[in-house]
C-alpha cells in the first residue's frame, strides 16, 4: 500500500508542474467515473484540460494525442504500454487491468504492479482518485471512486468492498460523503417501486420471485406490505427498517424453499452505497444506479454527458442521461429476450452466442452477464457474447468466482485467443474483451475453448 500511495504521489507531482493535461479514458462507467475525477481534480489546482474517451487504444489513439505535452490514460492503458514509449514529455498510466507489455518512460500506476487485485481490490476510478487525493483536498471526489468500483462489480466477490477500494471508502465515510450499511442487494433502491425491484432482481436469481410479477405482489400482500402512499407506489428507501427486515427474512425462506444453496441466499444481503451529497430519490443517490446512469452515456455515444454529470452538471446533461438510462434498460430487455429465444451454443469449457447485429456491441458484454439466469444457460461455464461491430467483432467473456478459484483467467486467455486470430483482448480474470477479424469467430472460439480448458483444468 504504501508504495502504491507514493507512485500515486508521483503521478501528482507531475500533473502541476503541467498545464494542460489531455485525459484519455475509457468508455465505461468506470472510465467515465474516472475522467470526472480527474477533470474536478485539475479545475480545482486551475490546470487547463481536454477530455478523451474511447472504447481501446489503438495506433490511431495514440497518434491522436501524440503532440500533447502532458497525457493521463484513465482505466485503461495497462495492456498497451508498448505503443507509449513515443509520447511524452509525460504520460501517466492510472489503470487496474492486468499489465501487458512494458514501458520505460510511462509513469504506471496499476494495483497488480503492487500486489493487488485489480478485478476487486481498486478500479480505475480507485487509481484515478489516488493521485486525485495526492494532488489537494479531494475527499469529496471519493464518492466517484466509489461509484467506479461498483460500476465495475468489485463489490461482488465478498458482497463488500475491499483491498485499496476499503482505504477509499473509509476514507468517505469518515468524511460523510458515502453512507454504507447492509442491505438487499437489488437494483433500484432509490428509485424503482418495491415489486418492481423484487421482480426484477437477477444477481441473484430469486425462484418463484424474479420474473414475476403476480407472484412478487402475492408475496408482498402476505408480509401485508403496504406498496402505495398518498397515491404513489413505495420505493424500497420509502419502507421502514422493519419492513425491509420483514421482507429480507421472507425471502431468504423462500430461497430455502426452493434448495437454493446456502452461500447464494447469503449474497442476497450486503453492503450498498449511498452517496451522501446527492438528492433522495435519485439514481445519483445509489453507487449501482449511478454507475448503471453513466454505463446508459457511455454505451449510445454520449460520453461526454456522463462526464458533465461526473463534473457536476444536475441539468441538461442529467435529464439526458436518464433519458438515455430509460433507452438503455429497453435495449438490455431486448437483448436478454434474443439471447432467451435463440439459445447459447456450448462447447467443452465455455457458452457463446452471436447476436451479430441484433444486439449492440457496446451492451453486449452486460448482456452476457445477465443471461446467466435464463433457462439452458450453463451456471458452471463461461459464458462469451460476440457482436458485430465497425472495426470486426466485439467478443465479451464472463466468468464466476468459482471458476476463478480454480484459476480462470479470461483476460489472458482472451488476450491470446485473440492474437492468434490478428485481434486484439485484455480485461481482468472474470470479466474480459476483445475484437477480432470478421470471419475468424470459429477459429478464435475454438482457441478460447483450448485455453480456458488449459487453465480450470
Amino acid at each position: 500500500m504504501e508504495q502504491l500511495l507514493k507512485r500515486a504521489q508521483e503521478c501528482a507531482h507531475a500533473l502541476e508542474k503541467q498545464d494542460e493535461v489531455v485525459i484519455v479514458s475509457h468508455v465505461d462507467a468506470d472510465g467515465l467515473a474516472s475522467a470526472g475525477i480527474m477533470c474536478r481534480a485539475l479545475d480545482r489546482i486551475e490546470k487547463g484540460y481536454e477530455v478523451k474517451i474511447v472504447k481501446k487504444l489503438d495506433p490511431s489513439i495514440i497518434r491522436d494525442v501524440s503532440s500533447a505535452d502532458a497525457i493521463i490514460f484513465t482505466d485503461l492503458g495497462s495492456s498497451s504500454l508498448d505503443l507509449m514509449d513515443d509520447l511524452g514529455p509525460l504520460c501517466i498510466v492510472a489503470d487496474h487491468h492486468q499489465p501487458t507489455g512494458s514501458s520505460e518512460t510511462v509513469l504506471h500506476l496499476n494495483p497488480h504492479l503492487f500486489g493487488f487485485n485489480g478485478a476487486i481490490d481498486l478500479s480505475g476510478a480507485g487509481a484515478t482518485y489516488l493521485i486525485a487525493r495526492a494532488l489537494g483536498d479531494n475527499v469529496e471526489l471519493s464518492d466517484l471512486a466509489v461509484v467506479g468500483a461498483v460500476g465495475d462489480l468489485q463489490h461482488v466477490r465478498e458482497g463488500r468492498l475491499r483491498g485499496v477500494n476499503r482505504l477509499i471508502l473509509d476514507e468517505a465515510e469518515k468524511h460523510a460523503v458515502v453512507g454504507v450499511e447492509k442491505d438487499l442487494q437489488a437494483f433500484g433502491r432509490q428509485t424503482r417501486p418495491v415489486h418492481k425491484l423484487l421482480e426484477y432482481t437477477s444477481n441473484p436469481y430469486i425462484p418463484g420471485i424474479s420474473g414475476n410479477s403476480e407472484q412478487v405482489l402475492g408475496f408482498l400482500a402476505s408480509l401485508n406490505i403496504e406498496l402505495q402512499e398518498g397515491g404513489k407506489w413505495k420505493r424500497w428507501i420509502d419502507l421502514s427498517s422493519i419492513e425491509r427486515r420483514t421482507i429480507v427474512s421472507a425471502l431468504m425462506q423462500q430461497c430455502l424453499i426452493q434448495g437454493m444453496p446456502p452461500e447464494k441466499i447469503q449474497n442476497l444481503v450486503g453492503e450498498v452505497y449511498t452517496l451522501l451529497k446527492e438528492e433522495r430519490g435519485t439514481a445519483l443517490r445509489d453507487a449501482s444506479e449511478y454507475s448503471t446512469l453513466l454505463n446508459a452515456t457511455a454505451r449510445y455515444g454520449f460520453e461526454k454527458i456522463g462526464v458533465a454529470v461526473c463534473i457536476g452538471d444536475r441539468a441538461g446533461s442529467y435529464r439526458k442521461a436518464n433519458e438515455l438510462l430509460l433507452m438503455h434498460r429497453e435495449n438490455l430487455v431486448r437483448g436478454l429476450n434474443y439471447v432467451k429465444q435463440t439459445g447459447v451454443t456450448t462447447l467443452s469449457n465455455l457458452q457463446y452466442f452471436h447476436a451479430g447485429d441484433n444486439i449492440l456491441e457496446t451492451i453486449v458484454g452486460i448482456v452476457a452477464g445477465m443471461c446467466r439466469n435464463l433457462d439452458g444457460v450453463n451456471r458452471h461455464l463461461p459464458i462469451v457474447g460476440l457482436a458485430n461491430s465497425d472495426d470486426g467483432v466485439k467478443v465479451s467473456a464472463r466468468g464466476t468466482q468459482n471458476l476463478v478459484q480454480r484459476r480462470l483467467n479470461l483476460a489472458r486467455a482472451m488476450d491470446e485467443a485473440a492474437h492468434l486470430v490478428g485481434g486484439v483482448g485484455g480485461g481482468h480474470d472474470i470479466a474480459a474483451g476483445a475484437t477480432i477479424p470478421e470471419g475468424t469467430e470459429s477459429e478464435f472460439l475454438k482457441h478460447l475453448n483450448r485455453l480456458i480448458g488449459q487453465q480450470i483444468s
